[in-house]
């Protein structure tokens, strides 16, 4: 590359970084507004929060009731609730700004690929934390509270009562909890995007439907692994989590299947015709995106 071609993206460079830092002060600036609301309203969000374990007490007869361990547990944890919320009510403005960033640079085809991804990705986010907070989290509470014991007291000779089995009652650190809720929320939250992700590497070209189909065993494995350490040693979660994420896996391998059946037929209005060979297919697909792609750039000009 010449001095003159340096020369030319030194200015296209410069804008991009001033576009960037743009995105970034106002997405920060979003994610701080955010942060201060829900600080100002973090007792009302805990109390939410606390839902399940308080009525996995009440069911037991027990008050719901933790306690701070440590003088300053109180603050901290309003701390990571403002920030956990602010990023929450900020997201969709931080998504936006994203797509402000990246839209210009995208031709009309890569936008109307792109965009359904990005509006999905916070839906699936949000269907992921509903599921692990009402139908998870009160499954699991309630199989941690079922290791109490009562203790058993037996009559003592001129002192009264005495206890003959220790009794292990519940008394939860309230940084602990909150903690463990939102260990909970995020790692259902995270596993609820697989089908948007596999599902636009599928649009990208990058997996297949028969390749995904034919690593499943290796998925079982994974997503097994995944499920031991994501979540407490609680084999009913476990199992929960296992199974919900294989059904995506499953439901992805459909949508990817789907987003190839879309290509094909793309392809047969185009004139390509292929056959049954994958080395074919796959030559096929290169020259047909070569041609889109051109047709994109012809008229990307207007579009941007």
């Amino acid at each position: 590359m010449s001095e003159e071609d340096l020369e030319s993206t030194k200015a296209p460079l410069v804008e991009h970084l001033a576009e960037l830092r743009k995105r970034l002060i106002r997405s920060v600036a979003a994610f701080l507004v955010g942060m201060v609301i829900c600080f100002a309203v973090w007792n009302p969000i805990f109390n939410f929060l606390t839902q399940p374990i308080c009525a996995a007490l009440d069911t037991r007869g027990q008050d719901c009731g933790l306690i701070l361990i440590k003088l300053q547990e109180g603050f901290f944890v309003a701390i990571r609730i403002s920030l956990l919320g602010g990023f929450m009510l900020a997201f969709p403005f931080i998504g936006h700004q994203l797509w402000r960033f990246v839209a210009p640079g995208l031709y009309r085809n890569e936008k109307n690929a792109f965009l359904p991804f990005l509006l999905a990705s916070p839906i699936m986010f949000f269907l992921g934390a509903a599921f692990a907070f009402f139908i998870v989290i009160p499954l699991a509470f309630d199989f941690f509270l079922g290791f109490q014991q009562q203790a058993d007291l037996l009559a003592g000779e001129g002192t009264g009562a005495f206890a003959a089995d220790a009794g292990i009652t519940f008394q939860g650190s309230v940084a602990e909890y909150l903690s463990l809720t939102i260990k909970f929320i995020l790692a259902f939250g995270l596993c609820f995007q697989l089908p948007v992700l596999l599902t636009l590497c599928g649009r990208a070209g990058l997996v297949s439907s028969k390749g995904l189909g034919q690593v499943r065993k290796y998925a079982v494995v994974g997503i097994l692994t995944l499920a031991a350490v994501v979540t407490p040693p609680d084999v009913i979660t476990q199992v929960i989590l296992f199974v919900v994420v294989y059904g995506l896996y499953e439901i992805s391998i459909l949508l990817v299947r789907r987003v190839e059946r879309k290509q094909r037929q793309k392809l047969k209005e185009m004139g390509l015709d292929f056959d049954s060979d994958d080395a074919e297919e796959e030559d096929v697909e290169k020259r047909a995106d070569s041609i889109v792609r051109t047709d994109s750039e012809g008229s990307g000009e207007k579009d941007r």
